[in-house]
């Protein structure tokens, strides 16, 4: 189905509505979300691309409605998997609790800039090319074995990349925040805060991220419209959605290995398709080659049932209890150590209170999962150095 250029401006127009409200109505003034107000925004997000889907299975058919639903469940998945990215370049920078809303909306409004040019891109060579299937394929095919790759033990230092590196070697960077500025003064001259800074790393980290998404959405639909709306409806409430499952990402712990089955599913389609509409004349002569081709209807069945398989068994995991737990009383014993966290004392006393909840939970769970967390005496002795500082405070 064709899209006219007033169906586009309208979206566009809409997307768009929904970034400056979420800025001026959320963002502009600095504040920590409460889990309500993230839960009321998250569900206000997630119902709006609902709705869209909803309108365009009855205004485009069934064919475009599967095709934007499975589209928009996969890219909200690779999602949530880049919010445990975000987490890390965050906690380096030590971003500020009451600014990270700003960081994550630069980061979801860069992310659709780059996502864009990746879609306009891919539809173009698309377009032109058709063994560009064969590449899109082969993309997803490898970063769904990087993720049954053993995490690196040196951990990772997404916020210590090249560019980085780079722009604090070329422009002068203070070591503390000035609030949300991207710019203060220091020693009478103008200077790069650690929030430019980790803002670019936001960015540089979206673009890694559309070079795997896209591949994922045009191996379930080449509709330019779908592939750019379930991409944006995506994004939209993911800055809700990291202050809702904040401290519950580390629960997910098999979905690594549910998103790694959906993006080697999506490839294996990708190479199918390619073979059906193969041009190349180092395979079969040049001729299309007579394959079986997996439907959109059976590619929804296959990511709605992988993600509810892996989600389910996330949860119920006993180790992936234990794992929650443990990292949630590292996070918050780390956050109240750290006098950059946040200026707002009731944050703070909320933060202690969840990790003294979160050790009695620890302590009541079996001691062969808890022990089997990585570097958990380095835990124990964060913790225990938060509880002395309690203390400390309470004795002034």
């Amino acid at each position: 189905m064709t899209v006219s250029p007033l169906v586009w401006g309208v979206t566009i127009v809409v997307i768009l509505a929904l970034l400056a409200f979420d800025y001026f109505f959320h963002i502009r003034k600095a504040h920590i979300p409460t889990l309500k107000e993230a839960a009321i925004w998250s569900s206000i997000y997630v119902g709006l691309a609902l709705i869209f889907g909803g309108v365009v299975w009855v205004l485009g058919g069934s064919q475009m409605g599967t095709e934007y639903f499975a589209g928009y469940i996969t890219e909200k998945a690779l999602s949530v998997d880049n919010l445990f990215v975000f987490l890390i370049i965050m906690a380096s920078f030590r971003v500020p609790r009451e600014d990270q809303q700003k960081v994550l909306l630069f980061g979801i409004v860069f992310s659709l800039i780059a996502r864009t040019a990746f879609i306009l891109l891919g539809a173009a060579l698309i377009n032109s090319f058709s063994w560009v299937f064969y590449i899109f394929g082969l993309i997803l095919l490898i970063t769904a074995g990087n993720l049954l790759k053993p995490e690196s033990t040196e951990g990772d230092d997404e916020a210590n990349n090249f560019i980085i590196r780079l722009a604090r070697k070329i422009f002068h960077t203070s070591d503390s925040y000035d609030g949300d500025k991207l710019f203060t003064m220091e020693n009478g001259k103008r200077v790069l805060t650690p929030m430019l800074l980790v803002m670019v790393a936001i960015g540089g980290t979206d673009i890694l991220f559309a070079l795997d998404s896209i591949p994922a959405i045009f191996g379930l639909t080449q509709n330019v419209f779908i592939v750019f709306t379930a991409t944006a409806f995506s994004l939209m409430g993911l800055r809700q959605l990291y202050f809702l499952i904040d401290g519950l990402l580390d629960r997910l712990i098999y979905l690594s290995y549910g998103l790694a089955t959906i993006l080697a599913f999506i490839g294996v389609k990708l190479v199918l398709h390619a073979l059906h509409e193969n041009t190349l004349p180092f395979i079969n002569g040049g001729e299309h080659v007579s394959v079986v081709e997996i439907t959109t209807g059976l590619s929804l069945s296959v990511i709605v049932g992988v993600l509810l398989v892996t989600v389910v068994a996330s949860l119920v995991s006993p180790a992936g209890k234990a794992m929650t737990a443990v990292n949630n009383a590292r996070r918050h014993a780390d956050a109240y150590l750290d006098l950059h966290y946040t200026a707002d004392p009731e944050e703070r006393e909320r933060v202690y209170k969840a990790l003294c909840d979160e050790e009695q939970d620890i302590l009541k769970m079996d001691l062969k999962y808890r022990d089997k967390v990585k570097d958990i005496e380095e835990i124990r002795e964060t913790v225990a150095r938060a509880h002395s500082e309690h203390e400390r405070y309470l004795s002034r």
